[in-house]
């Protein structure tokens, strides 16, 4: 299942997919496993 693979390696490629106006959802568990460094750059980048 080489093509399922959708693991990024930076920042910026993440940010590839998300637009303006879009939701995202991220989960986790309490604060332990949230991607807080991701939605830091999305707040960031308004």
């Amino acid at each position: 299942m080489s093509g399922f693979d959708k693991r990024v390696t930076s920042y910026e490629e993440a940010m590839d997919g998300i637009e303006s106006g879009m939701t995202v959802i991220a989960g986790g568990f309490g604060l332990c496993g949230i991607p807080e460094n991701l939605i830091a750059e999305i707040k960031r980048r308004g």
